[in-house]
């Protein structure tokens, strides 16, 4: 995969929990969970600025490309 998801890290910094976060957002835990572990095909603007906004981050923070040759 080219584009890594490192929710993970940002929750952790910010000492927030999943199920908190996606009660916040206003998407399921298993949504969320399926976004971290980047298994997810999509993800829509307004969930990634939801997202941004609760976490007080940039999407750099959560998305990072990764050159997978």
């Amino acid at each position: 995969m080219a584009i890594k998801i490192n929710l993970d890290l940002v929750l952790v910094r910010r000492q927030m929990k999943s199920n908190e976060l996606a009660r916040l957002v206003g998407i399921t835990e298993q949504n969320l969970s399926i976004l971290k572990r980047g298994k997810a095909k999509a993800i829509r603007i307004s969930t990634l600025e939801a997202i941004c906004r609760h976490l007080e981050c940039q999407p750099g923070d959560i998305l990072e490309y990764t050159d997978s040759e």
